[in-house]
């Protein structure tokens, strides 16, 4: 652990331990929230729209339930939003560039024309629009926001493939009769997950960023559903009067995108995985 930290250096350092702290705040909000009840969506209009103080330190909202309970219950939802965005565009994305990379030929050439079919979208753009066809909703927003971002990681794994196939070991292999995809699973496979692990925790940010984008947009999950992007729209009716409603899960967004974007970098810097950017 202690060579894990020297390796992050003192701003990876801060942003896991924010990470982290996020990640417990998920598991135990219950415990966390000062009003659980709240946080899981009962009102408390004899409270509403109350400025901070010491009864609600992050104030309340229309409805008069405590935001930081409502912060703490919509941590879970919104990690989960990143990582299963995150997870189905590695699912996606991974065997089409392992297959584009390692084939060659009329299957590269096939495959990467249709990956850049998607890439040829703004992929907000494109997000909004598969998100408005499928309908608001937690299941939905993830599969939408994965939908456009999957040919990045197609692209970055084919990268990889390309530098691997050329080794001597997988070389060995193939003139040993070893089958294509044993050879992929075996040999490739497990030499790709450095890069794709660190573009993965950069992107986890910006996947959870997206995601409340389309709740903000209303095509996010549904209310009572603690969610920041919906409690950030929500606030908006009511910004600057009460400020607190929207600026506290704005803040939240940009405190754990950015935690995760610098903790990215520096697993990059000290692994030398490889950006986006190169694929």
């Amino acid at each position: 652990m202690k060579k894990l930290l020297q390796r992050l250096g003192w701003p990876g350092t801060v942003a896991l331990a924010i990470v982290l702290l996020f990640v417990l705040v998920a598991l135990f909000a219950p415990w966390i929230a000062p009003y659980p009840l709240q946080g899981a969506g009962g009102p408390n209009v004899v409270a509403k729209l109350s400025s901070p103080s010491a009864d609600y330190w992050l104030g309340t909202d229309h409805l008069g339930r405590d935001i930081l309970s409502r912060i703490a219950y919509g941590t879970r939802v919104s990690l989960t939003n990143g990582i299963l965005i995150v997870a189905f565009s590695l699912l996606i994305g991974l065997p089409i560039g392992l297959a584009a990379g390692y084939f060659g030929g009329w299957v590269d050439e096939a495959l990467m024309r249709g990956t850049d079919v998607f890439l040829a979208f703004p992929a907000l753009l494109l997000a909004v629009l598969m998100a408005a066809a499928l309908g608001p909703g937690f299941l939905n927003s993830v599969i939408a926001v994965a939908v456009t971002w999957w040919p990045w990681y197609a692209r970055l794994a084919r990268a990889e493939v390309l530098v691997l196939r050329g080794q001597p070991y997988v070389e060995a292999a193939q003139l040993s009769g070893v089958s294509h995809w044993r050879i992929i699973l075996r040999h490739i496979l497990p030499a790709t997950g450095r890069p794709l692990t660190v573009q993965a925790a950069l992107d986890v940010g910006p996947a959870l960023l997206t995601a409340a984008a389309l709740s903000f947009l209303g095509l996010g999950v549904l209310p009572p559903t603690a969610d920041w992007g919906q409690m950030v729209d929500a606030g908006r009716k009511f910004f600057p009067a009460r400020w607190w409603y929207s600026a506290m899960p704005g803040l939240t967004i940009f405190a754990i995108a950015l935690a995760f974007s610098v903790l990215g970098d520096a697993l990059r810097d000290r692994k030398g995985g490889t950006a986006r950017a190169s694929a």
